[in-house]
């Protein structure tokens, strides 16, 4: 595989697009083959697919220069084309069309997401330089380091706060402007921050909590706000332990917007009957909507509680930009990045795995009530 990229890198620009176009063209006919071709019944088929028992080791042989491999090709495609030769006498086979249909997204989970899973988690047990087992050494090296502790908080302060802020803001965004004049001017107001990246939006607070001097002119924002009233300039970003709450002020105004049009449109989704309902039954406008639209949009709640929380606890570009972890600001992906760049694997795997303890039971928690949803439906 490496002969063949120093062999594509040495191309003209050009040819290296049609090379690589072709490749691609190449292993989608591939595909095709396998899923509408190879599965039909008939002689000709048949032919084609004894044809392509044949072809493909000497395929092999020929890539690869090597007759063991060549052999094992042989095998697997024997046994695979003999099954469905068996298969294609009763039709194709909606099992194996699934299958076929679902083996590249799965080789591509496998490839981008178990096989890292894996191996990072391997990694967490082994010494910087992944030559040595080291056991749990490197997790009890997070758990006993004060600096690490102060991490770990950190980051369960994002998850407790974010979601929980961002859900009550973007709730009652969503309930109070809704079906009122110019709705969709406001929403956009509140949903425009969602367009911006979290570098962007740091770059952006950055600016809003800059601070310069006292007698200087201000630049920042708050600050300029604060010599308007006579106070003193502050570092926002220096002043612990508010400094990581000034940090997670940043994703709030982002998830907000993503919140309000989740929660919105679960809000148009309940029933009409219920509110009538209920106001016929005498209740105000806050019993009303604690005890009908609140139950009605759980699951929209869920939904959006869970994505926050996933994505306040993997919190990495507004801690990079805006503090790159000092000030006692950091967390654990920012943390794990900094380990890595530091030449400790193992330390950054564990964090790594770390993350991904955290990650998993909200993870679970949403699937477990997608599920009850289906069997509610």
């Amino acid at each position: 595989m490496s002969d063949f990229f120093r062999w594509l890198s040495t191309l003209n620009p050009w040819l290296e697009i049609i090379v690589i176009v072709g490749i691609f063209l190449a292993v989608v006919g591939l595909i095709l083959f396998f899923i509408e071709i190879a599965p039909r019944p008939g002689r000709m088929y048949t032919i084609i697919r004894l044809v392509a028992c044949v072809v493909g080791p000497v395929l092999v042989l020929f890539l690869l220069q090597s007759w063991i491999e060549a052999m094992i090709a042989a095998a697997v495609l024997g046994l695979l084309f003999f099954f469905l030769d068996k298969r294609a006498r009763d039709g194709a086979g909606s099992l194996f069309q699934l299958v076929g249909f679902l083996t590249p997204a799965i080789a591509l989970l496998a490839v981008g997401l178990i096989v890292p899973t894996i191996q990072t988690t391997i990694q967490a047990f082994m010494n910087s330089r992944g030559t040595e087992f080291i056991g749990f050494d490197n997790f009890a090296w997070i758990f006993t380091q004060p600096a690490n502790v102060r991490i770990i908080i950190n980051t369960i302060v994002w998850v407790l706060v974010a979601p929980v802020v961002s859900t009550i803001a973007g709730l009652a965004y969503a309930y109070f402007i809704d079906k009122s004049r110019g709705e969709r001017y406001y929403k956009i107001l509140v949903f425009m921050p969602m367009a911006i990246s979290f570098v962007g939006a740091s770059i952006i607070w950055r600016f809003m909590y800059a601070v310069r001097p006292a007698g200087s002119n201000q630049i920042g924002f708050l600050n300029q706000i604060i010599v308007w009233f006579g106070g003193q300039p502050l570092n926002f970003l220096a002043a612990e332990p508010w400094n990581t709450l000034f940090l997670i002020v940043v994703l709030i105004w982002i998830q907000t917007g993503f919140a309000m049009v989740i929660l919105s449109a679960a809000i148009k989704g309940v029933p009409t009957e219920q509110l009538e309902a209920a106001e016929l039954d005498g209740t105000n406008a806050w019993q009303k909507f604690i005890n009908v639209v609140v139950p009605g949009i759980r699951p929209a709640l869920i939904v959006v509680l869970t994505t926050i929380s996933i994505a306040s606890l993997k919190v990495f570009d507004i801690v990079r930009t805006m503090t790159a972890g000092a000030n006692n600001t950091s967390v654990l992906a920012n943390e794990m990045y900094t380990q890595f760049r530091s030449f400790e694997a193992g330390r950054s795997a564990a964090f790594a795995v770390i993350l991904f303890i955290l990650v998993l039971p909200i993870v679970v928690y949403n699937a477990v009530q997608l599920k009850k949803q289906r069997e509610v439906r």
